[in-house]
Order: structure tokens, then C-alpha cells, then sequence
């Protein structure tokens, strides 16, 4: 993913679109994730996990 993709994303994200921008496979996000252990915070919706974007683009550095 690149920078200009960061720009155009919507409020919050799912947690696979979140590992490709952090270059993590999607199981391993999901590991993190039901460990506690996820670089941001994780929204869990029911059983699906949603990241804001806008600490998405903090951990990554993009303002």
C-alpha cells in the first residue's frame, strides 16, 4: 500500500486492509489481534475487527 492509498481510505478500515498497510499477513494480524497484542487499537464489531484509520496513518507516521 502506498502513501497516496492512506489518503483515500474511509474512517476506519477492516484489519486486512490494516496488516497490508503495516506489511503483515492477514493471519498474523488476526493472531495479534486475539492475542491483545495488534500495533493500534482494534473496534471489534460483532466478530469482525475494524481499525481507525486515522491511527493507522499515526503509526505509520503519514500526517
Amino acid at each position: 500500500m502506498q502513501y497516496e492509498d492512506l489518503a483515500t481510505l474511509p474512517t476506519v478500515v477492516s484489519i486486512t486492509t490494516a496488516a497490508r498497510a503495516l506489511g503483515l499477513s492477514r493471519t498474523y494480524a488476526y493472531e495479534l489481534a486475539k492475542r491483545g497484542e495488534f500495533p493500534c487499537r482494534l473496534i471489534r464489531v460483532g466478530t469482525a475487527y475494524r481499525v481507525p484509520t486515522a491511527e493507522l496513518r499515526k503509526l505509520l507516521g503519514v500526517t
